[in-house]
């Protein structure tokens, strides 16, 4: 009877919370261990969340940190500090997978190839937010297809932030001009893109850096490297670097198939970033940001992207076919592959009679396998120039 009114307390009390924010608090679950500050600034971040924002209810997951009662938690035991992350990353995992959180602000997460994550910043000029797409993982190995794509999943992931016809630009690095033509075709054929302008006089869709300080567009499109780099610049130009103080993350994962809905942050994120992580988390899930993606995609696809991802496609000579061995557990990973490189480099430990899958790590592409063939492995990448 006590467990009975206990609950209908805490339903009447959670009944009374959504009322008074204007909707339902959404659980993000956040990774309790792992930065370079200290498990109480990723603590920090989730209460600055809870006291500031509305729309989310931090879980925090991992060993419990004293002096923050008022988060939940779902404890993992103590250990080596490995073990511990290992610990906390399959826990956050479990939680996702047993829909305890509604989705997840993790410092690192094993993403497969063609998921990639849409990170926000505060542009320094003028104090608007600009979407980046993309920021960590890779939406595909080659470069145009990427930064195609990303364009597709920095306007979906807009979409599901509540803007109807987010303006795009695309940064001007390498294969920018190309995506740009390839999204005009799309356009011409239906696709609803709504290219914004730079700030400089001669306009156009194409981006200058003095684009991006200014937040010229409301999607910025670059590589996941350089869109990367310009996350952390944003976020810790006024900190000499140490410290990320501003912006959202590097954002929702996005990515063709992929229903989940997992952020990342950096192991120097400050509380502040943290904060806004968990909050732009939970208003993507709210938005339903992987029906977005899906719904995306499709019309991306009535307009011709696919036909536009093979023109993009450097023309190579037929590739020798490679049959994959038995699959079997990947529980080990070998880095320092480069990322134009991976599935080659996948299909070199196939010949040698290695299985292994490529996947992204929280620093770049990684190769995942046995842990009993990984000094093999590590042995024939190396033999063949991938490591």
């Amino acid at each position: 009877m006590h467990d009975i009114k206990k609950l209908v307390g805490e339903s009447i009390a959670e009944i009374v919370e959504s009322a008074r924010s204007g909707g339902p608090k959404l659980r993000i679950g956040l990774m309790a261990s792992g930065s370079e500050l200290g498990s109480e600034e990723l603590a920090r971040g989730a209460k600055m969340a809870l006291e500031m924002y509305g729309n989310v209810r931090p879980v925090m997951i991992g060993p419990r940190v004293g002096g923050f009662e008022e988060l939940d938690w779902i404890e993992t035991g103590s250990g080596s500090s490995d073990a511990c992350e290992a610990d906390i990353s399959a826990t956050l995992e479990k939680a996702i997978e047993d829909k305890r959180v509604d989705g997840a602000v993790a410092l690192h997460f094993p993403f497969p190839l063609g998921v990639t994550t849409i990170g926000r910043v505060v542009t320094p000029a003028r104090g608007r937010p600009m979407i980046l797409a993309s920021t960590t993982g890779a939406s595909a190995t080659n470069r145009g297809e990427a930064m195609l794509r990303n364009a597709v999943y920095g306007i979906a992931a807009a979409k599901a932030l509540g803007m109807a016809k987010p303006t795009v630009g695309i940064l001007n690095v390498d294969t920018a001009q190309p995506v740009f033509r390839a999204l005009t075709h799309m356009a011409e054929r239906g696709y609803d893109v709504e290219f914004g302008a730079s700030v400089r006089k001669d306009g156009g869709a194409v981006l200058r850096g003095n684009d991006a300080l200014a937040g010229a567009v409301d999607v910025c499109v670059t590589d996941t490297l350089t869109g990367n780099v310009l996350m952390k610049m944003f976020s810790s130009f006024n900190t000499g670097g140490s410290y990320e103080a501003t912006g959202w993350g590097y954002g929702p994962s996005c990515g063709e198939g992929w229903g989940k809905v997992v952020s990342i942050i950096s192991r120097a994120s400050g509380a502040p970033v943290i904060a806004g992580a968990l909050t732009f988390t939970a208003a993507v899930v709210a938005g339903g940001l992987p029906g977005k993606v899906a719904a995306e995609l499709s019309a991306a696809r009535r307009a011709g992207l696919d036909e536009e991802i093979a023109a993009l496609t450097p023309k190579t000579t037929a590739e020798e076919t490679v049959k994959a061995p038995p699959s079997e557990p990947t529980d080990e990973e070998l880095h320092g592959v480069d990322v134009l490189e991976i599935e080659n480099a996948v299909k070199a430990l196939w010949k040698a009679g290695i299985y292994a899958e490529s996947a992204m790590g929280c620093t770049g592409p990684v190769v995942k396998l046995a842990a009993r063939n990984a000094e093999k492995g590590e042995i024939v990448l190396k033999e063949h120039g991938y490591l």
